[in-house]
């Protein structure tokens, strides 16, 4: 993107792997399995939107991502109503900065990005210095609870997206979106009703991410 690039990490391009079994699992484990196993992004998104309370949830679940030291570094920003219009604006701001050269109206078609879910929230970490937990470690909880905010979104009935690119690297934008100094912006998650249902997801197989190590003694 010059403002999203809407890159992901999950494309669901590769053939799929032999539906696990469940084993014992009680239909409880069972539902909860299904939800997580049927998790896709969807793009676009349209309205409805999560409601207030739908919203409360979702960010309920973020909160309970692993959390080495209790530190707590998960920052959100959610964006929506008429408020998406001033972020479209700041977009085509940022795209005509990195291309001084080009007419803004080349740029215009960025605004369209801030619309093109009825709920946007900025992702964020508050970065500390800890003589235990590494800027790593802090950086892969911010990630576990955007996780766990796709699932939730998932499990609500909604569908949601997670974007990049190099807006997220905007000094301009992270302080116009009222982060700290030591707060970084890590993306945006799209939130809404998928247009379409789309295909089920197609995962990798897991022989080709997943291998059991043995010491010498026991190979």
């Amino acid at each position: 993107m010059t403002t999203l690039d809407l890159s992901r990490a999950d494309t669901d391009t590769s053939p799929p792997a032999t539906a696990p079994a469940v084993g014992a699992a009680t239909p409880e484990a069972s539902a909860v399995l299904d939800v997580l196993l049927s998790r896709q992004s969807h793009w676009p998104l349209t309205e409805p939107g999560p409601a207030d309370a739908e919203l409360d949830l979702i960010v309920d679940a973020a909160l309970r991502a692993p959390d080495h030291g209790n530190l707590r570094p998960w920052r959100f920003v959610t964006i929506r109503g008429e408020a998406r219009g001033a972020l479209g604006d700041l977009l085509v701001d940022l795209a005509c900065a990195r291309a001084p050269g080009e007419p803004r109206s080349a740029h215009a078609h960025r605004r369209q990005k801030a619309f093109a879910a009825p709920l946007v929230i900025a992702l964020g970490a508050a970065l500390s210095a800890h003589p235990k937990v590494p800027e790593v470690e802090q950086l892969l909880a911010a990630g576990a609870a955007a996780m766990n905010m796709l699932n939730a979104i998932h499990a609500l009935g909604y569908g949601g997206f997670w974007a990049t690119g190099p807006d997220s690297y905007e000094t301009r934008l992270h302080d116009a979106l009222g982060f700290a100094p030591n707060e970084r912006l890590l993306g945006f998650l799209f939130v809404g009703t998928p247009k379409n249902p789309g295909q089920p997801p197609q995962r990798p197989a897991r022989s080709a991410h997943v291998r059991e190590w043995l010491p010498p003694q026991l190979a």
